[in-house]
């Protein structure tokens, strides 16, 4: 179990586990798993992290479809930062708890600002990392908001 599989069922989020055995030559992790899982990339969800107004500590997440790239003014309208920076890589795992590529928006350490991709809301349930590679989560994207405080925003053009 992760904590982000044990958030869910604490809070008892109905929600579905997807496993799969990673492949370290994927070129993404998030289309590997909606390929993998015989999804539709729309409803596979990757969390990134990104620093606000160039504070490399100063973080929030953004969860968009795997085949989407985030749009860091986006991310920074929807933070209320003057500017948004893609997070290193070493502070974001310190930060959340997770390894990259097997970061979950649910459980992490630290609590952080966590804006969803509104297209989420056209979605009866998206998958996201369930906190390490080759594991997803499934439910519902009005649940993931709850769990994580998060918001829905514009996040990709």
């Amino acid at each position: 179990m992760t904590p982000a599989i044990n958030l869910a069922k604490k809070k008892k989020i109905a929600h579905t586990i997807h496993q799969y055995e990673h492949d370290p030559r994927a070129d993404s992790y998030g289309l590997e798993a909606a390929q993998v899982l015989g999804q539709d990339p729309s409803q596979v969800f990757k969390t990134l992290l990104f620093c606000m107004n160039g504070e490399a500590k100063s973080l929030a997440v953004a969860v968009i479809p795997v085949d989407q790239k985030l749009n860091l003014k986006l991310a920074a309208k929807a933070a209320k930062a003057k500017k948004a920076d893609m997070a290193d890589p070493d502070i974001a795992q310190k930060t959340t708890g997770y390894v990259v590529g097997g970061i979950s928006p649910l459980g992490q350490k630290k609590v952080l600002p966590t804006f969803i991709h509104q297209s989420a809301l056209d979605k009866a349930t998206i998958c996201v990392s369930a906190g390490k590679r080759g594991l997803e989560i499934e439910l519902a994207p009005r649940d993931l908001a709850a769990l994580t405080r998060g918001q829905f925003a514009e996040l990709c053009i």
